[in-house]
């Protein structure tokens, strides 16, 4: 597969394999569910503010991930960070 970009590498998986896209689609169900399901934006500003603070302040700090043990990535981080 040839990349989009000279920085942006090639997929490495074969197509038949789900694993790869696991992580990605998790996120985006959980992004969708708790948080722009439950919201009215009015402007691309509103949603961008939004949209960053629940990546920031809660799924990166707050909320526990199962491919992670059950700890938050900021946990995780700090616990490998030797």
């Amino acid at each position: 597969m040839r990349p989009l970009a000279p920085s942006v590498p090639a997929a490495f998986g074969a197509l038949s394999l789900v694993q790869d896209n696991a992580v990605v689609e998790s996120f985006f169900h959980s992004f969708k569910t708790e948080r722009i399901r439950h919201r009215d934006y009015r402007t691309r500003a509103e949603a961008y503010t939004d949209v960053h603070d629940y990546i920031e302040r809660f799924y990166n700090r707050v909320r526990r991930h199962s491919t992670l043990g059950n700890i938050s990535p900021v946990m995780y981080e700090l616990k490998h960070a030797a």
